[in-house]
């Protein structure tokens, strides 16, 4: 399985994208770390990326998590997937998850302000927002919540997911998942497995 951890800048991608892979024992990949020096200029310039900015850097993640799937390994990777047909080109595979971290312009505009000296300026938050298109059958969490919180969730979640059958939740096409009292977020080559839980959730899709 491919997790994919998105939002606008500053949701908490990176921070939530890095703890969830420590819990189950799959690699990270910062989305971030794949932009081309161009598109990091322009953003520490504080100007907006377009689609053609971002087409490249969109080919090189859908390319690393093609190759994760055809050696059938796991990954967790934090990329702000904004608009739908990003969302698209990325989701190669039944295998791709999306996570949905959505939070008010306020909040993350705070976080933002708090991160000095990195390359996305508050005063991007503006477009990242403009761009946004929500996706819609994905799990979808408040970034309100303390990070620790929000990956028991996202595992609790997805784990419950899993145990209930494959699904492509990749490009907003989710399916309802089943009230089970036991589930587990399952390993593979690449990592550890999680928990189970007797308690019972929702599908929180937008």
């Amino acid at each position: 399985m491919i997790l994919i951890v998105m939002g606008v800048a500053g949701c908490g991608k990176s921070t939530i994208g890095q703890l969830l892979a420590d819990r189950v024992g799959w690699p990270f990949y910062d989305g971030d770390d794949f932009h081309p020096s161009a598109n990091i200029e322009k953003m520490s310039k504080g100007i907006p990326l377009t689609d053609e900015d971002r087409s490249g850097w969109l080919s090189a993640l859908a390319e690393l998590i093609g190759e994760r799937i055809q050696h059938n390994q796991s990954a967790v990777i934090a990329c702000s997937a904004l608009k739908q047909k990003y969302r698209d080109r990325l989701a190669v595979d039944a295998r791709v998850r999306f996570v949905y971290l959505c939070g008010s312009y306020d909040l993350i505009e705070a976080r933002l302000c708090e991160r000095p000296g990195h390359y996305m300026k508050p005063e991007l938050l503006a477009s990242q927002f403009a761009a946004l298109e929500e996706p819609t059958g994905v799990l979808t969490l408040d970034v309100s919540l303390a990070p620790e919180q929000l990956v028991t969730e996202i595992v609790r979640q997805l784990g419950r997911r899993s145990a209930n059958g494959p699904g492509h939740s990749g490009a907003g096409s989710g399916r309802k998942i089943q009230t089970r009292s036991e589930y587990v977020l399952r390993g593979d080559r690449s990592g550890g497995a999680e928990v189970s839980s007797g308690e019972d959730c929702r599908d929180d899709a937008a």
